[in-house]
């Protein structure tokens, strides 16, 4: 089908050239289409509501700016819900301006307002083989998967030129779980329809277990590709990615160097993996000279921090645990800013992300830390070329990639290593050919042993304004 256009507008009771320059300053619900991004500059991170779907929610598109006309036009270049453009003209109306928003709707973006409608597209299989992937292209966990179809598109676009599975390409068939693990599940069997032998589920672990149980009954296999508590004893069940006591081990001795003392504070969202990595801070800190001070939990989806932030200022923590995602973290995290937080403890947040930092913006990322397997700043060769294939594919604003987008990557590639390996795409031939083995990639050796377990690199690294930096190797 050809590219449909979706309209929406707003009117400002201000001069174009003042709400022009307001744009994006957080001013209050219903101020142009409720953006966020720290300035109106090309290449600059934004995030804005537009009432695009009448039926329902307005719809949260995140991108970045690509061209500009000072006081008329600006340009949004986005790859969440959809891939494409939205473009807002300033005019004047009156004494106002009226701000008219035009985003253009390709075939994915089309069915994926359907589907959000709530309208059930039939799927059936296709000529070739499939493989899923199921990511967060609406919800909190948008800004984590803002690369993720981008990293699974490209790592097929390399496996079919280098002649596909037994010669057919292989198509890939997205599905997005709205960051909601009933949503994860419909979408999961929805895949499995469509002919997907292999689900790659780049997700929250909330997500991956509802789907699991959701999938039980079925021989399809279910591949979890990003940081997760694992568990979960299924011969159809891999979980990749990093670990919490890997993480937390090879973190808490820099993180209470770098802080000066060693008190912790644990805050994070209410689901499985924040409260497993919790458990674990809670048996791993103390032997490694941490003492807990404190505790709190929000559900997914909160955007006031603020009975959060002033436990942790009462606590005098050196050093908070943050486990909330997506854009929970980006909330928590400017506002811990706001707060002055970062004069008084540093933060460590597992899973904070590239794309995540864009949301937060530069000016608020001060104190805060990561740890993982992968960042986008990795100086291998192997990452070097993955980076210039992947803005070379996708263009200069595209997402930054992160461990928790370019681990899809690695799970297609390591998935079509196993069906070379197994001699066909047959789910439980493919995984026992995972297990066992070894795996070059842009993060480096990835190994997995006979019970499933990942070994690689873990590496600590600190926010630089919208970049994570390495500061020690794993």
């Amino acid at each position: 089908m050809s590219v449909l256009t979706l309209t929406a507008q707003e009117e400002v009771s201000a001069p174009p050239r003042v709400v022009f320059g307001l744009f994006g300053a957080g001013a209050g619900a219903g101020w142009v289409f409720d953006a966020v991004c720290d300035r109106v500059a090309p290449g600059a991170a934004v995030t804005l509501r537009a009432p695009l779907d009448p039926a329902g929610e307005p719809v949260e598109i995140l991108g970045r700016i690509g061209t500009l006309r000072p006081g008329r036009l600006i340009e949004i270049v986005h790859d969440q819900p959809w891939r494409g453009r939205t473009v807002l003209r300033f005019a004047a109306h009156g004494s106002g301006t009226r701000v008219r928003l035009q985003s253009e709707l390709d075939q994915p973006g089309f069915e994926w307002l359907l589907r959000r409608r709530g309208h059930a597209l039939r799927s059936s299989p296709g000529e070739n083989p499939a493989l899923g992937l199921l990511t967060s292209k609406s919800g909190p966990g948008n800004l984590f998967a803002a690369a993720s179809d981008n990293m699974a598109t490209l790592a097929l676009e390399e496996i079919n030129a280098d002649g596909g599975l037994r010669g057919r390409p292989v198509d890939l068939v997205i599905g997005d779980d709205a960051t909601d693990p009933a949503t994860g599940a419909r979408e999961a069997r929805r895949l499995a329809a469509a002919g997907c032998r292999t689900i790659l589920v780049a997700t929250t672990s909330a997500t991956f277990v509802a789907v699991s149980e959701a999938m039980v009954d079925t021989d399809v296999l279910l591949v979890q590709t990003l940081m997760n508590e694992g568990g979960i004893d299924d011969a159809l069940r891999i979980q990749l990615g990093e670990r919490p006591a890997a993480q937390l081990a090879a973190a808490a001795g820099p993180m209470m160097r770098s802080a000066g003392g060693h008190r912790w504070f644990l805050a994070g969202n209410d689901y499985c993996w924040p409260r497993r990595t919790h458990a674990v801070a809670r048996e791993l800190l103390p032997r490694l000279g941490g003492r807990l001070v404190g505790e709190r939990f929000a559900p997914l989806g909160t955007t006031d921090f603020a009975d959060v932030i002033e436990a942790v200022e009462r606590s005098g923590a050196d050093v908070a645990l943050s486990t909330f995602v997506g854009a929970d973290a980006a909330a928590f995290q400017r506002q811990c800013h706001e707060h002055g937080l970062h004069h008084r403890c540093l933060t460590l947040a597992p899973a904070m992300d590239e794309s995540t930092l864009a949301r937060i913006g530069a000016g608020a990322t001060a104190g805060l830390h990561t740890v993982s397997g992968y960042v986008e700043t990795l100086d291998t060769d192997g990452n070097c070329a993955l980076l210039s294939r992947y803005r070379q594919r996708f263009g200069r604003w595209a997402p930054p990639l992160s461990t928790l987008s370019e681990s899809v990557f690695e799970g297609a590639h390591i998935w079509f290593a196993a069906t070379v390996r197994a001699g066909t795409d047959d789910p439980r031939s493919v995984a026992r050919a995972m297990h066992d083995a070894r795996f070059d990639l842009p993060r480096g050796t990835v190994t997995l042993d006979g019970n499933g377990l990942v070994g690689q690199r873990i590496h600590v690294s600190e926010a630089v304004g919208t970049e994570l930096r390495v500061i020690t190797p794993g």
